[in-house]
């Protein structure tokens, strides 16, 4: 399933076992079947059963599950510890290979490996007052390609996690968020891949006043990331993406770099 198949079915899904499922045919299209979605410094009552928190919704195998919760590993994981140090996705082989961490952080990482949990990838997601979410992927297979498949899981993780909060509690929908002709206009060349700089030369206007325009329309959409402001954007129905009639790789998912900072990763 392409991603703008997932958007368009996940517009759609009602429920979060639902969505869940979506997310993970999504992800194990590329491999990374594996998926855990997390609450890590708040309490989410929206939650598929039998998962204690921070999970949200997960389909890890079920001995690793078990496992996993009876020692506790939630206090140590280092995926859990270590997101909100990370302002983009990360990779689990990168943290095996920090020194700085410790000898239950690697065991865990380690014996998630052999429980067939293989080159995982996380997302950070950022919320208002503070609060920090995780996505997770992992593969049951040794040759997958985390690096190939990032921005693509990172894109599925965004899109996830903005489908979900909308499940949990309902967005007040387009009617409710008003945006400006500017506002959308450059959410909408934001949504075909311009930088900042590149809509203000199309729109003959200064850089600083497209940025003053993007973070009023981002705010208003209750987020302070582009990329989700985009996602929720295309959702409501609010602008329209020309590569949403066919195309397997929309120009907005190139916003999504591989060296994102605070303002262009998916924080919502």
């Amino acid at each position: 399933m392409d991603l703008f198949s997932f958007i368009d079915c996940a517009n759609r899904t009602q429920s979060l076992a639902d969505l869940f499922d979506l997310l993970v045919r999504s992800a194990d299209d590329k491999g990374f079947g594996q998926v855990a979605y997390g609450a890590l410094n708040y309490e989410e009552t929206v939650r598929l059963p039998d998962h204690p928190m921070p999970a949200i919704a997960l389909n890890f195998p079920l001995d690793w599950c078990n496992h996993y919760f009876e020692h506790k590993y939630q206090e140590i994981d280092p995926v859990i510890r270590r997101t909100a140090s990370h302002s983009k996705p990360f990779m689990w082989d990168q943290l095996l290979e920090q020194r700085q961490l410790h000898d239950g952080e690697r065991l865990v990482l380690l014996e998630s490996r052999e429980a067939g949990l293989k080159h995982g990838v996380s997302v950070p997601l950022f919320g208002p007052s503070g609060r920090i979410s995780v996505l997770s992927f992992a593969s049951r297979f040794e040759d997958a390609d985390p690096v190939r498949q990032l921005k693509h899981l990172h894109a599925l993780a965004c899109q996830f996690h903005v489908a979900f909060g909308e499940l949990a509690q309902p967005a007040m929908g387009n009617k409710a968020i008003k945006l400006s002709p500017r506002e959308r206009e450059c959410l909408a060349w934001t949504a075909e891949g311009k930088s900042s700089w590149d809509i203000g030369i199309i729109l003959k206007i200064s850089e600083n006043t497209i940025n003053f325009h993007i973070k009023k329309a981002t705010r208003k959409l209750g987020t302070n990331s582009r990329t989700v402001a985009v996602v929720r954007a295309i959702r409501l129905g609010l602008i329209e993406v020309s590569g949403l009639s066919g195309s397997t790789s929309p120009a907005w998912m190139d916003r999504i770099p591989n060296g994102a900072n605070r303002d262009q990763a998916p924080l919502i």
